[in-house]
């Protein structure tokens, strides 16, 4: 937030385009980033959120359209002259210099006299809980040392803008997710607006304050963790973050309430806020997380969403079992967790027997078919 005045945004795009001949790998995305927001660019490979940090980092020039840090235009501004910073994947550490003279390298190349220097390098290195390696070499550290070592190193200058490539994909599963709590302890303290790119959907989900999930060049949608979570504007966002149940039916008003029916019979309840775009009746698909579905010999009474049929799968995950129960909708899938000192047994006893499947119309949500919802992400 250091330098930022009240009311500007840290980092702006407006109908940003990068094409390389006819290639089109950003097109025309409009988008805006607080200060302070830990902001994830997430999708899946070419989708245009590297290009997007590149561009934003000056390493490459934008084709058309307009981008502003801090609220300067900054088209033809070399990376230098931005006042942003990069984290690498592969860290770039100098091999040949301790971890101290690492995080004070860019201090000495911005002139910055020898006290200043000594104090930051300090300062960061207890930020990031290497102050007593200080004097080790970038071989003598773990991955996820040398990582906190590049990310004190590009905090010591005091960025507005922090940009992380993928920063953890070099590391295991178990050290990745401690990472990604050290990460957000780290960006919560400093307040350094903190763009992050990941292909990971946990990930994101997991340090992010606000996430655009990005498709083919586009942003598809912007919104919280929970709102991308639970609203989803279209299948694609739906699909590509977590799982889901989807199932293909057709909108319309009966009654009070509005209702999905479904080809082979059934109907169900669903929100009474639809996706801004989506039309009032015709065909849709429903999205309901595993996760929000009950399963059971009966249906409790009140306004749930209700299936019935028959179960085709059980299987023990630890610590929750995955069900999966054939309707007349299509197959829906329950995730059911273990309770203390349970593993849940009993509902191994339900496989190929009828039963009933529930949720809260609230916790689902209705795209179209084919165009899906608005790209805003926003309700009606």
């Amino acid at each position: 937030m250091t330098g930022i005045g009240a009311g500007r945004l840290a980092i702006e795009l407006i109908e940003a385009t990068k094409r390389y001949g006819e290639t089109i790998a950003l097109d025309g995305v409009s988008l805006g980033i607080e200060p302070g927001e830990f902001f994830c660019l997430l999708g899946p490979s070419g989708c245009g959120k590297t290009t997007t940090l590149n561009l934003i980092g000056g390493f490459i020039p934008l084709t058309a359209g307009e981008l502003r840090i801090e609220g300067r235009r900054v088209n033809d501004l070399p990376p230098h002259r931005r006042n942003v910073n990069t984290v690498f994947q592969n860290y770039a550490l100098f091999p040949h210099m301790t971890v101290a003279q690492n995080v004070a390298f860019g201090l000495r190349m911005a002139r910055l006299d020898g006290r200043e220097t000594e104090r930051r390098v300090a300062e960061y290195l207890d930020l990031v809980g290497l102050s007593a390696l200080r004097a080790r070499s970038p071989a003598q550290l773990s991955g996820g040392q040398q990582q906190r070592v590049a990310l004190a190193r590009a905090l010591a200058r005091r960025p507005a803008v922090l940009l992380l490539d993928e920063p953890l994909g070099a590391l295991d599963l178990k050290l990745r997710k401690q990472m990604q709590v050290e990460l957000s302890r780290i960006q919560r303290q400093v307040g350094t607006t903190f763009v992050f790119v990941t292909h990971d959907q946990e990930e994101a989900l997991s340090m992010a304050t606000r996430i655009a999930v990005m498709s083919d060049g586009r942003v598809v949608q912007s919104g919280t963790p929970r709102e991308i979570y639970y609203r989803p504007v279209d299948r694609f966002v739906a699909d590509f973050i977590g799982e889901s149940n989807f199932l293909e039916g057709h909108l319309a008003a009966d009654g009070g309430a509005r209702r999905v029916r479904f080809r082979d019979g059934g109907a169900v309840i669903v929100p009474s806020e639809l996706p801004v775009g989506l039309a009032r009746a015709g065909a849709v698909t429903l999205m309901v997380r595993p996760e929000c579905v009950s399963v059971g010999t009966t249906a409790p009474e009140g306004q749930w969403a209700t299936l019935t049929g028959r179960v085709i799968n059980v299987a023990f995950l630890g610590n929750h079992t995955r069900v999966t129960v054939q309707t007349a909708a299509g197959a829906v899938v329950t995730l059911r967790p273990h309770s203390e000192g349970s593993r849940s047994a009993a509902l191994d006893g339900l496989l190929d027997q009828e039963v009933c499947v529930w949720w809260s119309p609230q916790e689902s949500t209705v795209v179209a078919s084919d165009t899906g919802g608005g790209a805003d992400g926003s309700l009606a």
